[in-house]
């Protein structure tokens, strides 16, 4: 996806219905090239096309999440990639920026990615990148393995990093998630002792869940932008966690 395709794609998500010619006008090119960037964006699901409009996908699952913010998520997610060296076998929660993650990845690197989500393993279908998907109860709306089965078969494997998301971090709870069996898998993860990476935007700080992902010591790293507060940045700080600031605004 080239820069005036995230242009495209973010006005359709900001504004809900674009029209053609309005997109030609923002972005400086004919309506025949829109239409060109349209046809490639609905054919790969980031949104859908009707008579001289562009409006976003209807549904709620992950392919529209990673749209929401995707730039800024983007940035994140190619920070993250940098971090993985060619030949690591890395394991990758399920989350719209480590979706995004494990296609940069899949495009970049030479790695074996583990993961939990059907829709990441359907993302990188016709990439070269081995990928090995985690069984167990299949949870429909978030695309991704849970259960028993899923924390035996993480027990069987061994990889260098792993990048989790996050629902929410305050100093008294530390991270939690809102779905008590996808935050089981995350610990199962977490008990395996490899380098924890949360990947996040900022917006995650601050929020409240039941369910406690960690202990806190057991996570390395926290991947987040510059709309971090100095308050929160303390805080992650206060418990040893290295943190990297991702600028939303600097060029990719």
């Amino acid at each position: 996806m080239n820069s005036r395709q995230q242009i495209i794609l973010q006005m359709v998500i900001d504004q809900g219905r674009v029209s053609v010619a309005s997109l030609a006008k923002t972005t400086g090119v004919s309506e025949v090239t829109i239409r060109q960037d349209l046809n490639l964006l609905e054919k790969n699901n980031y949104l859908r096309r009707t008579h001289g409009f562009a409006v976003p996908l209807d549904s709620d699952d992950v392919e529209t999440r990673m749209m929401n913010n995707y730039t800024l998520k983007l940035q994140l997610a190619q920070y993250a990639a940098s971090l993985v060296s060619d030949g690591e076998t890395v394991f990758i929660e399920n989350g719209s920026s480590n979706a995004l993650l494990a296609r940069t990845l899949a495009e970049q690197k030479k790695v074996t990615l583990i993961t939990v989500s059907s829709y990441i393993a359907h993302l990188l279908k016709d990439t070269d990148c081995e990928v090995i998907l985690v069984g167990g109860i299949y949870q429909k709306k978030s695309e991704s393995m849970v259960g028993p089965l899923t924390r035996q078969f993480i027990q069987q494997l061994h990889f260098s990093k792993a990048f989790i998301g996050i629902d929410g971090f305050l100093p008294e709870t530390g991270f939690t998630g809102r779905d008590m069996l996808r935050t089981d898998v995350v610990n199962s993860v977490l008990e395996k002792g490899s380098e924890a990476i949360v990947l996040t935007d900022s917006s995650k700080f601050g929020n409240v869940h039941p369910y406690t992902l960690g202990p806190i010591s057991r996570f390395n790293r926290v991947i987040t932008d510059a709309a971090i507060s100095q308050e929160t940045l303390e805080q992650l700080k206060a418990v040893h966690l290295q943190v990297d600031i991702v600028d939303p605004y600097a060029t990719v």
